[in-house]
C-alpha cells in the first residue's frame, strides 16, 4: 500500500530530496520522524539545532521513515531494505551507524 505524506522534510539547507546541511550526498534522501514533536527531519543535528527540545527516537513500529524523492512514509522494517519500496531511489548504506539515535 502506497503512503503519501503530507508531511515536509525539515532541516538546514534543505533541497527538494531532503539533503541538508550536514548530509548531502547524493543518496542522502530520507527524513526520520522524532516521536516528540512528530515531524521528520534530514538528521538530528537540523533537528537540535532548529527545535526547543532533542531529538527522540521514534519506535521501529511507526512510520519512522519518509522518501525524499517519492515523499511516501515507510515502516522501518522496509526503510532497512536500503531503497524505497516505492520508487526504487537508494537510500545511504551508511545510515545503519546511526539507527539507535533514530529508532526504538
Amino acid at each position: 500500500m502506497e503512503r503519501r505524506a503530507v508531511f515536509k522534510i525539515w532541516g538546514r539547507e534543505i533541497d527538494s530530496e531532503g539533503r541538508c546541511a550536514h548530509y548531502h550526498q547524493k543518496n542522502d534522501i530520507v527524513g526520520l520522524k522524532c516521536s516528540t514533536c512528530q515531524k521528520y527531519f534530514a538528521c538530528y543535528q537540523c533537528h537540535d539545532e532548529l527545535m526547543d527540545h532533542s531529538f527522540k527516537a521514534c519506535d521501529k513500529t511507526d512510520y519512522p521513515a519518509i522518501c525524499g524523492k517519492c515523499r511516501n512514509i515507510i515502516n522501518f522494517e522496509d526503510y532497512k531494505e536500503g531503497s524505497c519500496i516505492h520508487c526504487h531511489a537508494p537510500f545511504n548504506p551508511n545510515c545503519h551507524r546511526h539507527w539507535s539515535i533514530y529508532f526504538k
